[in-house]
């Protein structure tokens, strides 16, 4: 049984870290999915690359619903998905993480989940909190152990790129409460959220966003902050790791969909 699954690019992963890493792949109702597997003490860990081991998968053509399927499949209880965001709030500057709380969706084009209908039938989830609060602590608690600047807690604007959002629509997102903007958490936490497993994001603010910042926005600004903080994400995930119980599986994110009898695969 796989214990954590990571969601993110390739500057998360270092094959150092995990011991007995191998490459593996399943396939589930809605296409095939990729990943690796390796161990970390005495925890099982799973890597998924969400937009491909290539960067080749643009946010809007991810295939959200077959990755958290497979997760699921493979026995995960907690998610940690790592996020890259422009930044609509001062306070939350290039090169801070964030755990975020709760989303806006502006997504277009989406399918947010495993319900629709037919055999599968149809379930109204609850979002109150999308965010796990108890993972979202440990994270914390790495954060501070490893003297990292972290927030815990914002609100994530999620749009359907591959774009970046224009000045008067990051406007409107500020004066509707958005803290970052981003184009990939919608909808992997609910999807995770209906699969009853905990998940927590780490969006990690590579740039202010458009209007605020003085400067056009470029794609290798965001990789280059990724960059340079990428040793700082790999230390901050390997020990929220170590602080992750995952023997303690009475967190409410396990009975998401209680009233309908649990999630089924």
């Amino acid at each position: 049984m796989v214990h954590i699954a990571i969601i993110g690019g390739t500057g998360v992963y270092d094959p150092s870290i995990l011991k007995n890493v191998y490459d593996d792949k399943m396939n589930t109702p809605y296409g095939e999915v990729a990943y690796k597997i390796g161990e970390f003490g005495d925890k099982k860990i799973a890597f998924i690359p969400r937009h491909g081991s290539h960067h080749s998968i643009p946010p809007h053509l991810i295939n959200y619903r077959a990755n958290i399927w497979a997760i699921k499949k493979l026995g995960v209880g907690h998610i940690i998905a790592t996020t890259a965001v422009g930044s609509l709030n001062e306070r939350m500057k290039p090169g801070d993480f964030v755990l975020v709380d709760q989303f806006l969706d502006f997504t277009k084009n989406r399918v947010s989940t495993f319900y629709e209908g037919g055999d599968r039938g149809v379930v109204h989830l609850d979002v109150t909190e999308p965010y796990c609060p108890k993972l979202r602590s440990f994270i914390e608690q790495a954060a501070q152990q490893l003297n990292l600047p972290i927030h815990n807690g914002g609100v994530y604007v999620c749009t359907d790129g591959p774009r970046f959002e224009t000045p008067a629509e990051i406007k409107m997102f500020k004066q509707l409460g958005g803290d970052l903007v981003g184009m990939t958490n919608v909808p992997e936490v609910v999807l995770a959220n209906e699969a009853e497993m905990c998940y927590s994001t780490i969006s990690m603010v590579t740039n202010f966003a458009a209007g605020i910042s003085p400067q056009v926005l470029t794609h290798a600004e965001v990789l280059e902050i990724m960059a340079e903080n990428g040793e700082k994400i790999k230390k901050l995930i390997m020990r929220s790791i170590e602080n992750i119980n995952i023997k303690d599986d009475s967190c409410k994110c396990r009975k998401m969909l209680a009233e309908y009898g649990g999630f089924k695969l």
